[in-house]
């Protein structure tokens, strides 16, 4: 079951409200503290953030893919780390239990990452594998009713405050790729389980991110996701299909932001007598800009649609975060442009957001992997439709 339209309408006037009068005013207490003040973390959960794409019998929104990137762009008009904070139980944090988990592990976990009682986090990435997911050498060995993991992951986000993480950890080392991998449920009070100091970054204070370490860690068998072993790079797979989308729309909702800042700028800031606006240079930056954003929400809410309605996506998910992620980058740099000399000093919004996008075309498979997929998912289709046509031509001189 999902929000009507008329639920789903007061919840995103919600969160414009939320964004407007309490996240936007708050941000740079976010960046000089480098964390989201604990009172509005627990003003998310009561607002129902967490749950967003949860479904709503285990306690969640049940928001649809297009309602789900709807609000995120939304919210991701304020500062990084507020989407951050509640985006990997929105989104990577429990998908793969929305996906595949078990009946038991469902209502065991779901309902607490819908309220934010627990944080979650997506465990793949690897130092030694990148950006090779299937490369991964976290071992999970089974014994008994456990498992031991050992292994280690980096550039997690919500690693040094999650509760609970989805781990991918290869259970049959003879298969290589993506056969062998498995995905798991590891809760931080598991023995063998730590994480590391959040990183130093360059950008997106607030929202921290560090490595997962796994040593000899025991994790229940019961908590092998969907109970079966050798499904966890599926798993994986549908998790990021959905994530991209996702993450496209985070990338979104900054650019629509810093645009709004540059606009407003350019229409007070005066030279030679008048707005900076009117100069046609000027106008030119927001015209691209603009029409970007356009093209980028576009592609988003097609993709979205689409997923809804049961097709495969995984052309179009990919496509959307290569696409919005690069486009944020450009519009950062048109607007720090616009902004001149004030651009490049601390203490404003395109200033900050200018170091906190970079991410966006990294996380989440860089654009390069994202090029490769494509190209290779295109030529895959063409030469099946290719394959098709020779067929046909057979049957018909038969």
């Amino acid at each position: 079951m999902t929000q009507n339209d008329s639920a789903f309408d007061a919840l995103l006037a919600g969160v414009e409200r939320f964004v407007r009068d309490e996240a936007i005013p708050r941000e740079s207490e976010v960046e000089n503290s480098n964390e989201v003040p604990p009172d509005l973390v627990a003003r998310m959960r009561a607002l129902g953030y967490f749950g967003w794409s949860i479904p709503r019998e285990f306690g969640g929104a049940g928001l649809t893919t297009e309602q789900l990137v709807r609000g995120a762009m939304a919210l991701s008009q304020a500062s990084v780390a507020f989407r951050a904070r509640v985006g990997t139980n929105t989104g990577i944090g429990s998908e793969a239990l929305v996906a595949d988990g078990a009946p038991e592990q469902k209502r065991r976990y779901l309902p607490r990452l819908a309220s934010g009682e627990l944080t979650g986090a997506f465990a793949l990435t690897e130092p030694a594998a990148g950006s090779d997911a299937t490369a991964l050498a976290t071992s999970a060995r089974r014994d008994g009713d456990h498992y031991i993991l050992n292994g280690s992951k980096c550039f997690i986000t919500n690693a040094p405050i999650a509760d609970v993480f989805t781990v991918m950890a290869r259970t049959d080392p003879s298969k290589p790729g993506a056969a062998g991998i498995s995905a798991f449920i590891v809760e931080r009070s598991m023995a063998g389980l730590s994480t590391s100091e959040p990183y130093e970054k360059m950008g997106q204070a607030g929202s921290p991110v560090g490595d997962v370490i796994l040593r000899d860690c025991r994790v229940p068998a019961a908590n092998l996701i969907g109970g079966v072993e050798g499904q966890g790079f599926r798993t994986a797979m549908k998790v990021l299909n959905k994530q991209r989308i996702h993450l496209a729309a985070l990338c979104t909702g900054p650019a629509m932001r810093m645009l709004d800042e540059a606009v407003a700028y350019t229409m007070t800031r005066e030279q030679f007598g008048r707005p900076i606006a009117e100069f046609q240079l000027i106008q030119a930056l927001i015209a691209e800009s603009q029409t970007e954003i356009f093209a980028a929400r576009s592609m988003i809410l097609d993709a979205a649609r689409r997923r809804d309605a049961g097709e495969d996506v995984t052309l179009e998910a990919s496509m959307c975060k290569m696409f919005a992620s690069e486009m944020c980058g450009r519009v950062a740099d048109r607007a720090v442009q616009m902004l001149g000399g004030r651009g490049y000093l601390s203490g404003n919004a395109v200033e900050r957001f200018y170091r906190d996008v970079r991410a966006f075309r990294i996380y989440e498979g860089t654009t390069q992997i994202h090029q490769l997929n494509i190209a290779k998912i295109t030529l895959k289709r063409a030469a099946a439709a290719r394959d098709m046509r020779a067929g046909n031509e057979v049957a018909r001189a038969a």
